[in-house]
């Protein structure tokens, strides 16, 4: 597949902007890490929009875009997105749509900066709406777990839509803008396809090959389905991401022996414990969710006999302990959580409370372990944070948080991998496919009114036909002429819609492709730049009356 697409890194660089690209550089024989550099932007070529398209007063613009329905959609002030629509045409030029990622994950920030930036699954709806609602961002999507947040835009302007995505991080977050460019990490395009095929198949991940994050990706996509901004290319990008990691998983085994951050933090724990055994310890597990189910397992799977957990409500935990039968599992509320660290010399908070279950005087009230232990064990793998950082300074506390799980995910590495560069190779056939895929979307604007334009004719052609013919002519003659009209101009489209796909099947290049669609363009005078770019306008323009 690789072969028949014209590489996107041939198109022309774009001029430099104020927007310096980060992304991730990464070693087949070393784990995961960052560096940061500057990178061009790739741009498609930038196509100048007719002027008479943009005078307000021209047919070019519908009077329903500026009313509808007797409001005045027009902000008090000149938006970017007013301007866009009425301005004179030749004080803009055309920019291709760009996908963007935006994010800050384990690689490029500490813990307590992504805590204050996560966003729990249940407002991911409306965080979309409100980023498509900004100027320049059409589609986006969420992705927050424990170890990443990252947002996921289409954009109409690189540098514009960077800059409203970072400051509604800003604004939600609390955290200022100066800080976030500290942390976080930009990629434009195809870097970021390939990222997310990374994310979904373990390779960006704390633990590499770990299985939790694909699901997490598949979330992203049952979650989107039917908001308003989670659209073509964004959901066909994720959809593409959740293949690519199910292919990986089964042409590499990369998850057979990998631990999870489950794993690890009931790993890490095995590690801190005085007797190195499960087999004595009391266990506390707070929160019964995904990660919590995953943590019983573990522990269940080292040896521990015996664990109580606080939860919301007892339903979960009644199934955990049904499908679990060779352990005593307790049920306690929400209510008695205090209680229950008091009698157990480890904690496990996995938990999506957005503050903490454990306070410094909390802790400091609880008594003292059993004579096993020297302090009270707390492994927090929530985020944000179960327990306040400041626990730690406590002589009866030892606490762990997602970050201090590093010395356990060596195990297994050098053959992890290794398979990660067979899981490469997946990637780079995988990814071609997505941006043949991709690429090909530039092109249905001018094929959806080419096969307009050409109707247009054939059916009023047809129209006269028959007004010379009169009302003699049989109903089955009429049908038989109609199908002669609708197949003459199918088999006449047929050559033009050919050489205006590019979908890998063929050894046809994307500039190829691009420049058969200009020609249409200008030979039929389809004005495709610009009804798209109106298309836009009117889209953006209704979001902002929901």
């Amino acid at each position: 597949m690789a072969a028949s697409l014209g590489s996107v890194s041939s198109l022309p660089p774009s001029l430099p902007t104020d927007v310096a690209a980060s992304s991730f550089s990464r070693s087949p024989m070393s784990p995961p890490q960052v560096s940061v550099c500057f990178k061009p932007l790739y741009a498609r070529a930038l196509v100048s929009v007719k002027a008479t398209s943009f005078n307000p007063t021209s047919e070019g613009v519908s009077e329903n875009l500026v009313q509808k329905n007797g409001m005045d959609l027009k902000p008090s002030g000149p938006s970017a997105l007013e301007m866009l629509k009425t301005s004179a045409a030749d004080r803009y030029t055309k920019e291709m749509s760009s996908i963007i990622v935006i994010g800050l994950n384990i690689h490029t920030a500490p813990v307590e900066i992504r805590e204050k930036l996560a966003i729990p699954e249940t407002q991911w709806p409306q965080v979309i709406r409100e980023l498509c609602a900004l100027n320049h961002i059409e589609e986006a999507a969420v992705l927050s777990t424990c170890n990443r947040m990252e947002i996921y835009v289409v954009a109409l302007s690189q540098h514009r839509g960077v800059k409203e995505v970072t400051e509604w991080m800003s604004k939600q977050s609390g955290v200022p803008i100066s800080e976030l460019c500290k942390h976080r990490f930009l990629l434009y395009n195809k870097d970021v396809t390939q990222h997310l095929f990374e994310v979904a198949a373990g390779l960006d991940s704390l633990v590499l090959g770990e299985g939790q994050i694909l699901a997490q990706v598949k979330q992203v996509v049952k979650v989107g389905q039917g908001v308003a901004g989670f659209d073509r290319k964004i959901s066909g990008l994720f959809k593409q991401a959740i293949s690519v990691g199910k292919r990986v998983r089964t042409e590499t085994n990369i998850s057979s022996g990998s631990v999870s951050v489950s794993s690890a933090a009931v790993e890490l724990a095995l590690m801190k414990l005085s007797e190195s055994s499960y087999a004595n310890a009391r266990v506390l597990v707070i929160g019964a969710g995904k990660m919590g189910k995953l943590v019983i397992k573990h522990l269940v799977a080292k040896g521990c006999k015996r664990i109580v957990i606080v939860n919301r409500n007892e339903e979960k935990v009644k199934a955990i302990s049904q499908e679990l039968t060779d352990v005593d599992i307790v049920y306690r509320p929400l209510s008695d959580m205090q209680e229950s660290a008091a009698e157990v010399d480890v904690v496990f908070t996995c938990t999506a409370s957005e503050s903490p279950l454990f306070s410094k005087d909390n802790v400091q009230m609880l008594p003292p372990v059993g004579p096993a232990m020297r302090r009270r064990l707390f492994i927090d793998i929530s985020v944000p944070r179960n327990v306040e950082p400041c626990v730690s300074d406590l002589e009866t506390a030892e606490l762990y948080n997602v970050d201090d799980l590093e010395e356990v995910v060596a195990a297994n590495k050098e053959d992890r991998l290794q398979k990660a560069m067979e899981a490469q190779e997946i990637i780079f056939e995988e990814l071609n496919k997505f941006e043949a895929w991709k690429d090909s979307l530039e092109t249905v604007p001018t094929i959806k009114n080419f096969r307009a334009y050409v109707e247009g004719i054939r059916s009023s052609e047809f129209e006269k036909c028959m007004s010379k013919m009169g009302s003699d002519i049989s109903k089955k003659h009429k049908e038989a002429i109609y199908d002669l009209s609708k197949t003459i101009v199918k088999k006449l489209l047929h050559g033009p819609m050919q050489h205006l796909r590019c979908d890998g099947n063929d050894d046809r290049s994307l500039s190829e492709v691009l420049e058969n669609m200009r020609a249409l363009n200008r030979m039929f005078d389809l004005e495709t730049e610009v009804l798209l770019l109106e298309e836009k306008i009117r889209v953006k323009m209704e979001r902002s009356q929901k």
